[in-house]
Order: structure tokens, then C-alpha cells, then sequence
């Protein structure tokens, strides 16, 4: 299946796939909510980053759920083993892969993005709804991850780091305890993924920017959720699905482990 979506086809398929909207910043809790209910794609159910698809911080600040968790998040979020799921979100998707990313962990395979997001379903001035979707309860099986690297995997292995290169350099940190990289990762932000209408570069394009990578390699970010995005763009790309360092810098930094500054891994 192919992982992305258009509006167009997606508009030809509402009530069809099971769609939800995972929007959700940084610096403001509210704004996932808050834009949901101020507008979303018809049928879209809210989905939170921080309690859905996140146990609680310790050290990373978005681990993984357990599988038992994360099967009845699914099951209350109306999500079968059978959906096709679309997701999306108003961020360039760079949010919404941790949910595709998660499916695909599990071995759900009919899982796709929604390729230039919300922006782009109201840029085309297709309908949208406002008020809240509440989702009809399902039951989902408890299914292991895969794909997941743990920091004891990084070494000797091709590591992308998400993260915006002034985080990656240490010129700033906004949210973790110091400021710099895991040594060896080399800085790959997300947004070199996208064009400047926040859809998804050709697999041409992908192919080009990943091409010097080699195998087994792992990616990761902040806290685990931009760096799904990477995965994502590696999938289109043509590239395997890389494993994915949930924990990633959030977690890293927070045990204390050394870190890199300057734009050098």
C-alpha cells in the first residue's frame, strides 16, 4: 500500500477510512484540541500525542506505550486490525507519522498519510467540521512492537537525527537538559523532506537525499515522534523501514550520556 494519500483521493473516500487528525505543538498543550474543534476533515477523530501514543515522560518525553496500552488506545479510539487508517495533521504530518509509524510497528499495513495535511485539504477549499468526533469503541489485539532501537543499538550504525540544526548544533535547546546531539548522528531535519507547500518531496527526490545512508539505519529526534516522519520519507523513498530510537535525544540527554556540539557528528 502506498503510504501516502491525496486530498483527491481521499475526498473520493471519506466514510470509508477510518481518518484521524493528531495535531499537537511543541510549545502550547491546547493547540491540538483547539484546532481540531475550530476545524478538521469531516469525521476525523482527535487523537492526543501525549496520552494516546505516549506513556508518560521518563526519561525520553514520548516513550512508547506498552502493547497492551497502546491496543486499548486503538480499541477507545475506534481503530480496528481491519481499518484502512488515514492520518493527518496541520504540521506537515511531521506528528501525525508517530501514529502510521506505530501502526506499521505492530503490522497494521493499511495505514496512510495524508500528503500536505490539513493545509492542504482547506487550501482546496474542501469542507470541513468543527466540534468534536466521538469515536465508536472496537477491540484491537495486544501485538508487539518492532522496529524499535534502544540506545544500547546506536553503535557502528547510520544514525538521522530529525532534529532543526540549530537543536542539532547546541545553539539552542528549548525542552531538554543541555543542548547538542548523540555523537555519531549526522542532522537530517524533517523539513528537508517537504516542499514549501508541505507535501511530501517525489521519491526521486528522497531517494537522492537518503542515498548515502547505507543499511540499518536508525533515526531519531527530540522524543520520537519527527523522527517517524524521516521513516516515512525513507518508505517513499524506496528505502527500508529504518528502526526507530523512541527515546532519542530527550531520553539521551536525561541519562547523562555525553553529547556532540557544532554541525560535525
Amino acid at each position: 500500500m502506498n503510504p501516502l494519500i491525496t486530498t483527491d483521493e481521499l475526498s473520493d473516500r471519506l466514510g470509508e477510512v477510518t481518518l484521524r487528525d493528531i495535531r499537537w505543538a511543541l510549545t502550547d498543550p491546547n493547540h491540538g484540541r483547539a484546532t481540531y474543534e475550530a476545524g478538521h476533515i469531516p469525521g476525523a477523530v482527535f487523537v492526543d500525542l501525549d496520552t494516546d501514543l505516549s506513556a508518560p515522560p521518563g526519561p525520553g518525553r514520548h516513550p512508547l506505550p506498552s502493547p497492551a496500552e497502546f491496543a486499548a488506545s486503538l480499541g477507545r479510539l475506534g481503530i480496528g486490525p481491519d481499518d484502512e487508517v488515514v492520518v493527518y495533521d496541520d504540521a506537515g504530518n511531521t506528528i501525525s507519522t508517530r501514529l502510521w509509524w506505530m501502526l506499521r510497528s505492530i503490522g497494521h499495513e493499511k495505514v496512510r498519510v495524508l500528503d500536505g495535511g490539513y493545509q492542504a485539504w482547506v487550501g482546496e477549499d474542501r469542507v470541513a467540521e468543527t466540534g468534536d468526533v466521538a469515536p465508536v469503541p472496537v477491540s484491537y489485539p495486544v501485538r508487539p512492537f518492532t522496529g524499535v532501537a534502544a540506545h544500547t543499538d546506536l553503535a557502528g550504525r547510520p544514525h538521522v537525527d530529525a532534529r532543526a540544526a540549530d537543536r542539532y548544533r547546541g545553539d539552542i535547546e528549548p525542552v531538554d537538559p543541555k543542548a547538542g546531539h548523540i555523537p555519531g548522528a549526522i542532522n537530517l531535519p524533517v523539513g528537508g523532506n517537504l516542499d514549501p507547500d508541505k507535501k511530501l518531496l517525489s521519491a526521486s527526490a528522497l531517494r537522492d537525499r537518503f542515498e548515502s545512508l547505507g543499511d540499518d539505519v536508525v533515526v531519531s529526534c527530540g522524543s520520537g515522534v519527527n523522527a517517524c516522519h524521516n521513516a516515512l520519507a525513507m518508505v517513499v523513498a524506496g528505502r527500508p523501514m529504518p528502526d526507530v530510537y523512541v527515546g532519542s535525544y530527550s531520553e539521551w540527554s536525561r541519562l547523562g550520556f555525553d553529547v556532540t556540539t557544532g554541525s560535525e557528528p
